[in-house]
C-alpha cells in the first residue's frame, strides 16, 4: 500500500510541475512574440494557455517525469540519512531534476526546444514549477519507516 501512495503522490507531483511549467513556458512564448510588437491580449493568452496545455504539456511531462523518475529516488535516499529535511530535500530535487533536465537537453540538441530555457529566468521559472512539484510529492508520500 506504501508503494501505490508514493507513485500516486509521484504522480500528482508530476502533473503539478508539467501543469505549470506549461503555462509558464506559453507565457515566456507570447512575452517573445509581444517584445516583436504582436498585440497580446488576455483572451489570446488564455487560448494559447489552453492550447499548450492541450498539446505542449504532454509532451513537456516525458521530460519532467524522466526528472523526476532520477531526482526523487535520490532525494529519498538522502532522506534516509537527514529525515527531519525530508520535504526541503524532495523540493530542492524537485528543482534541481527540471533543471538539470533542461540544461542537458539544451547542450545535446542543435535547437532549444524548450523557448523558455533559453533564458536562465525562464531554467529558474521551470525549476520553480519542478520544487513545487517536489513539494506536493513530499506532502503526498508517506514517511517511510527506517528503523527496521
Amino acid at each position: 500500500m506504501q508503494r501505490l501512495k508514493t507513485a500516486l503522490a509521484w504522480f500528482a507531483g508530476l502533473v503539478l510541475a508539467t501543469l505549470l511549467g506549461s503555462i509558464i513556458q506559453t507565457q515566456f512564448n507570447l512575452a517573445m512574440v509581444q517584445a516583436l510588437g504582436a498585440p497580446m491580449n488576455m483572451t489570446l493568452r488564455l487560448q494559447s494557455t489552453a492550447h499548450d496545455l492541450l498539446n505542449f504539456a504532454p509532451t513537456y511531462g516525458v521530460l519532467v517525469a524522466a526528472a523526476f523518475l532520477i531526482a526523487l529516488p535520490v532525494s529519498g535516499l538522502i532522506a534516509r540519512w537527514w529525515p527531519e529535511a525530508r520535504i526541503a530535500l524532495h523540493t530542492l530535487a524537485g528543482a534541481a531534476g527540471i533543471s538539470v533536465a533542461l540544461v542537458v537537453m539544451n547542450q545535446l540538441l542543435p535547437a532549444t526546444l524548450i523557448g523558455a530555457s533559453r533564458f536562465s529566468t525562464g531554467i529558474l521559472a521551470l525549476a520553480l514549477a519542478g520544487a513545487l512539484g517536489g513539494l506536493l510529492f513530499a506532502w503526498l508520500s508517506p514517511r517511510p519507516d527506517w528503523r527496521g
